[in-house]
């Protein structure tokens, strides 16, 4: 009689990579049809754009590292789409070619491939460009354009290597009213002017072109939650704390520093604390590594947001987090029963 001996676990739920991907691109969906009906064709082909670029870097390394074709586990898509909820809808769309090679090789390749990354690879995309187009990435166009289904934004189709043309001509031939060219972020920070919440809820802010949405981006986040295929510790944590330091900013001076809710519904805090915090390959596994995790990135964002040169801080909190993944993880092992936690 022979015995076969197997380590743990014994028993398997069925999620493999692909199928935990997939249903996080399903639930993007709804976010990007979002972003298309606010901005039109600029939307939809920057979404395009970036993650056909993703797919390809991806499967040039394939071919270079000999690997087998990882383009069926649908992580480059979700890469793609991420970055490309991050840009500004009139981002030029070779430039967000550019953000998607970045991504995948300098993110993901660069350190072995899915799983290896200690960075989440959309980030890492973003924070290139950031850095390598700085003027571009800080143009905005409103939304809900008159013509944003017959027509692209003019920066949108930009020569690569040439500057982008200037689109206040195209907004005043669109019957925008009041469009100031700022996000809500950044109108709060230099002119101490903060949106209504309905004007989070409907839209009609300056944004990113997937940031726009804080309860759409809630509902999809939820979605994946329910179906056990992100961490909902982390987008908790994340959230928890940025609103209850916001919560003491604002109480000590109301005059200064917006409420709570403004915190939470602005910028990219919504989308990246349920899509990229939540990144299985850069974020702790301990349970209370998880909860130190998430609040390092919510006290990060609020104090880069109040404190730093730039108007948003979601992107360099994740990523300070992620580089800090490792440490919380070591130093916060759970005892072994009967046993003492090592210090080490």
């Amino acid at each position: 009689m022979s015995m076969e001996l197997r380590t743990s676990p014994h028993q398997h739920s069925g999620r493999d990579v692909p199928v935990i991907m997939r249903n996080v691109v399903y639930s993007l969906l709804p976010i990007c049809a979002f972003s298309v009906w606010q901005y039109g064709l600029s939307a939809a082909a920057l979404i395009v754009t970036v993650t056909l670029a993703c797919l390809v870097a991806e499967r040039i390394n394939n071919r270079i590292s000999g690997a087998g074709n990882t383009l069926s586990d649908w992580s480059a898509t979700i890469t793609g789409v991420l970055l490309a909820l991050t840009l500004p809808p009139a981002f030029p769309l070779w430039m967000g070619a550019v953000a998607g090679f970045a991504a995948i090789w300098l993110g993901k390749s660069l350190f072995g491939g899915l799983g290896q990354n200690p960075f989440n690879p959309a980030l890492i995309g973003r924070a290139f460009v950031q850095a390598a187009f700085p003027t571009a990435i800080s143009t905005w166009a409103p939304a809900f354009a008159a013509q944003r289904f017959g027509e692209f934004i003019p920066s949108s189709l930009a020569a690569p290597f040439m500057a982008p043309p200037d689109i206040a001509s195209w907004v005043r031939q669109q019957g925008v009213d009041a469009f100031t060219g700022a996000t809500p972020l950044a109108r709060w920070k230099f002119e101490n002017i903060t949106p209504s919440a309905m004007d989070f809820l409907t839209g009609h802010i300056t944004a990113s072109a997937g940031e726009t949405s804080a309860i759409l981006i809630l509902l999809c986040g939820l979605y994946l939650a329910a179906r056990k295929f992100l961490d909902w510790r982390i987008p908790v944590a994340v959230l928890g704390s940025a609103m209850l330091l916001a919560w003491a900013f604002h109480l000590a001076q109301p005059e200064r520093y917006p409420t709570p809710l403004f915190v939470l519904l602005s910028g990219g805090l919504m989308l990246g604390a349920w899509f990229m915090a939540t990144d299985m390959a850069t974020s702790p596994v301990t349970p209370r590594g998880i909860w130190l995790y998430g609040a390092l990135i919510g006290i990060l964002t609020v104090v880069i947001r109040y404190f730093g040169g730039l108007t948003e801080g979601v992107m360099y909190a994740i990523l300070i987090a992620n580089a800090a993944g490792p440490l919380l993880d070591q130093f916060n092992q759970p005892r072994i029963l009967g046993g003492k936690r090592d210090k080490s």
